[in-house]
């Protein structure tokens, strides 16, 4: 497939021009003009770039890119990352907050969807797009059955808070480090919310605010987006893809 059509699609798919983040987002670097091989990670850190080069692939896609906020000098370890995907013709694509809102793909839809939740609206909201869902399980499902699907369908849980009732009916939603958010979605009526990673500063807010609270890990709780994001490539063009998990651990 044609580069160009690629990006193209993506870019519309994923509202990357429309969706305002920290730094510039979409095809962050330009390589080989055909892809035929995508393999996703979350980061773009030089181990994912070798593993996508030993995959011989032609697109690295990631959730995390290379490019935030001020412009940064090519030297030292980012000149050597860039470099590498420079030398190496790897076109590289990054997904932030377009892949967190995105209503089919993002990691937080797909979250809900793994762990059998009902998606029934969205809050959040930054730089005007709404990042977390909301969903419901209409019956009610025990914390520890949600706990355990989440292992078993995505990853290992770091930490759960259990202040909140032990069956569960609404569950908040936000990937990555969203614990700031545990007021708003106590406010929202959510007995759970389920985030990546925390700080210390956010432990009382969850108990002061009776709310269970699942850490998922930052890392883990971002990896299902760029997962479905590839699997819908995959089924749309004539493309190979794989996901290779390199875990920080955080």
């Amino acid at each position: 497939m044609k580069r160009a059509d690629l990006i193209n699609y993506l870019d519309e798919y994923l509202r990357i021009e429309e969706i305002k983040d920290y730094g510039p987002q979409g095809l962050q670097v330009e390589g080989r003009e055909e892809v035929l091989r995508i393999v996703g990670t979350v980061d773009a850190g030089l181990p994912c770039v070798e593993a996508a080069l030993r995959r011989q692939a032609d697109l690295l896609l990631v959730h995390h890119g290379i490019f935030w906020g001020e412009a940064r000098p090519l030297r030292g370890s980012f000149g050597r990352l860039v470099r590498t995907l420079v030398e190496a013709n790897l076109n590289l694509y990054a997904a932030h907050l377009a892949l967190d809102a995105h209503p089919e793909v993002g990691n937080n839809v797909e979250l809900a969807r793994r762990l059998g939740l009902e998606v029934i609206d969205w809050w959040a909201p930054v730089n005007g797009v709404n990042l977390a869902v909301l969903a419901v399980a209409p019956h009610g499902i025990k914390l520890d059955y949600l706990v355990d699907r989440f292992e078993q369908l995505v990853g290992p849980v770091k930490l759960v808070q259990s202040h909140g009732p032990r069956i569960i009916h609404r569950v908040g939603i936000l990937s990555g480090s969203g614990a700031r958010q545990i007021q708003e979605a106590a406010a929202l009526g959510c007995d759970t919310f389920l985030t990546g990673e925390t700080s210390h500063a956010q432990y009382y807010e969850a108990l002061n605010a009776g709310i269970n609270v699942i850490y998922g890990g930052h890392y883990t709780t971002e990896t299902v987006g760029v997962q479905a994001l590839g699997q819908h490539l995959q089924a749309e063009f004539d493309i190979e893809f794989e996901f290779i998990d390199i875990p920080t651990g955080i």
